[in-house]
């Protein structure tokens, strides 16, 4: 920890879900090295969310091994009492949260036509709903105190769409839309929230088809702690507001929406009226980004 005795994370308060293992460890890890106190929060079951265990106890005492500090929680976070309990721990112990990095996910892979809607409905409460009440929890301590720092691990799953994903996708990429109404609504009380797009080998990613990796001792350009560096900006005092930043292989990079110039058909418009001007619809050539709206002041 010598070597970070300076960090701008010195004496933050991290909170830290689903961190008993890959990307979510390593995150809580790197905080604790710059000196952060860190809340792992881990239900440590499996990657289907079945189960419990002590995953989170184990990251605690990797992290005070080497002088860090670091509390465990074990709650899951798509139950509202259980995700309050995330934050509680962090005010009870520690005073004070100033960073959430909402991690925690589980997979349920099927094509849309085999899915069944329990399991659409539970990725999304985990991922989705269970974002959203770990960040309600946290949410008026941070505006309170007028600082915050809040990461959203979305997918390019959600972004850009993967086979067999559509209840996975649809949590990730609603998940940009709560951050980009955050972002608004925090700008004014230096909340800043922002989403993530990992890419990692992790146990989540090994159950995809066909991939199979060793996660004790990963592909190098696949290794976790290579997503953290990323995570680590958007929690820093220069943290951007409403980014997606892509962290993969040692890989950074942003994404963001854009638009292209309207078609002008005015009042009265019909589908008819629409059909000769399709190629200029879907030109995308002249396309730019899509300003975001200014924060307004509101209770």
């Amino acid at each position: 920890m010598e070597e970070f005795k300076d960090s701008e994370f010195q004496g933050k308060v991290a909170a830290v879900t689903g961190a008993g293992g890959g990307i979510g460890r390593c995150h809580a890890i790197e905080f604790a090295k710059r000196g952060a106190k860190v809340v792992v929060n881990d239900l440590g079951g499996s990657v289907d969310g079945s189960g419990a265990g002590d995953a989170a106890d184990a990251v605690v005492a990797e992290i005070r091994a080497f002088g860090g500090d670091a509390v465990a929680n074990k709650a899951s976070v798509a139950d509202r009492d259980g995700a309050k309990s995330i934050v509680d721990d962090a005010i009870a112990n520690y005073g004070r949260i100033d960073i959430l990095v909402n991690n925690a996910g589980i997979l349920r892979d099927r094509t849309f036509k085999n899915m069944t809607l329990d399991e659409f409905d539970l990725v999304m409460q985990v991922h989705l709903t269970g974002t959203a009440y770990v960040t309600h929890a946290a949410w008026p301590h941070m505006y309170g105190q007028n600082y915050g720092r809040i990461v959203f691990t979305s997918s390019g799953s959600g972004i850009f769409g993967n086979f067999g994903q559509s209840n996975y996708g649809a949590a990730k990429m609603a998940m940009l839309g709560l951050a980009n109404v955050l972002a608004l609504e925090g700008a004014n009380h230096n909340v800043r929230v922002n989403c993530l797009g990992p890419g990692a080998a992790t146990r989540m990613t090994n159950t995809v088809p066909g991939r199979s990796e060793d996660l004790d001792e990963p592909d190098p350009m696949r290794h976790p702690a290579l997503v953290s560096p990323a995570v680590l900006y958007m929690c820093s005092e220069d943290a951007p507001n409403g980014a997606v930043i892509h962290a993969s292989g040692g890989n950074y990079s942003r994404s963001e929406i854009w638009v292209n110039d309207p078609v002008h058909l005015g009042a009265g418009a019909t589908y008819e009226d629409l059909l000769p001007h399709i190629d200029k619809l879907m030109d995308m050539s002249g396309a730019h980004p899509r300003q975001p709206r200014a924060p307004r002041r509101r209770g």
